[in-house]
């Protein structure tokens, strides 16, 4: 049986705790701004955006709660169903992304939704998505591998298969195809995922929310005192426009956002405070920022990396 009122509750409850927990890594409190759509505008609903700007941790960063009806499903969210095109739908989810201000600490994306769909004439139809993934601008394997270890370690309860199938499916998502290169080194994703039955689907996104602060706070508390320079904030800021490419020309979320008429302050959140492009840059042969390309920027079994 299909019980939206339980994910809400449950949603909510993921973003209280991770802001509450950003917040005292920060020490700067989070804006809290609440947000309705009326009855009869295009999209219906209400949501939460939590967000820091200039914080000591974060440059900035964000975590929104949502929860939208519509009277038709946007294009984006019928691509894998088109037997569902303009149907009514509701989606709610949490999606967060951090911009840490040492260069020396990842960026980090968090998503993780429910999508239902009422054909005419026909019974409900609901499916689950989300992951996380991590996007370095100065590698560590130790870092790279502790994020897959937990994520495999949280979707273990619900087949052997799951987190090599949606290790694969993160890798090819968070790939950019006009560079012909990764957004990061990935993590989990999935979508239109439903076969594991509504109740064991939801507990499934709740693995995957109940473990981000695990799979990202030890790397935060080892990286963020490590000291950097001018050189370090002008290569972060030059690969922060891959992410800002990624979000505009790829990222699902942010055209479903945009084409059904979501909350723009909200969808472009994701966005990073500076950044900055090059014509045809390329990093100096030996330095760390090649190494972030030749070690970093290509699939790899993290979950099973050992120091050597």
């Amino acid at each position: 049986m299909m019980d939206i009122a339980s994910v809400r509750t449950y949603l909510l409850g993921l973003q209280s705790r991770i802001i509450d927990t950003l917040q005292a890594e920060d020490g700067k409190a989070f804006v809290s701004d609440g947000w309705t759509r009326e009855p009869g505008s295009r999209l219906e609903g209400d949501g939460l955006s939590r967000l820091v700007e200039e914080g000591n941790l974060l440059e900035r960063g964000g975590c929104n709660f949502s929860h939208v009806k519509g009277k038709a499903m946007p294009p984006s969210a019928t691509a894998h169903r088109p037997e569902l095109a303009g149907a009514p739908f509701e989606a709610l989810g949490v999606s967060l992304v951090f911009h840490p201000r040492n260069p020396y600490v990842p960026t980090v994306h968090m998503n993780v939704r429910m999508f239902a769909a009422q054909p005419e004439g026909r019974e409900p139809v609901a499916w689950f998505g989300g992951g996380m993934d991590l996007t370095p601008y100065y590698g560590f394997e130790e870092d790279a591998a502790h994020f897959h270890r937990v994520n495999r370690a949280a979707l273990a309860p619900f087949g052997d298969d799951k987190f090599p199938r949606f290790k694969t499916w993160c890798d090819e998502y968070f790939f950019l195809k006009h560079r012909g290169e990764p957004r990061g080194i990935g993590g989990v994703f999935f979508d239109d995922f439903s076969e594991l039955g509504f109740e064991r689907s939801f507990a499934m996104i709740q693995a995957v929310g109940d473990n981000f602060l695990d799979a990202y706070l030890p790397i935060v508390k080892r990286r963020r005192d490590m000291p950097y320079g001018e050189r370090e904030r002008d290569f972060q800021a030059y690969r922060r426009g891959r992410y800002v490419e990624f979000n505009l020309v790829f990222d699902r979320g942010t055209l479903f956002g945009l084409q059904s008429g979501g909350r723009t302050e909200s969808i472009l959140m994701s966005m990073p405070p500076i950044v900055k492009w090059r014509y045809d840059w390329k990093p100096e042969a030996g330095t760390p920022e090649a190494r972030l390309y030749s070690d970093f920027l290509r699939p790899r079994d993290w979950a099973s990396w050992t120091a050597t």
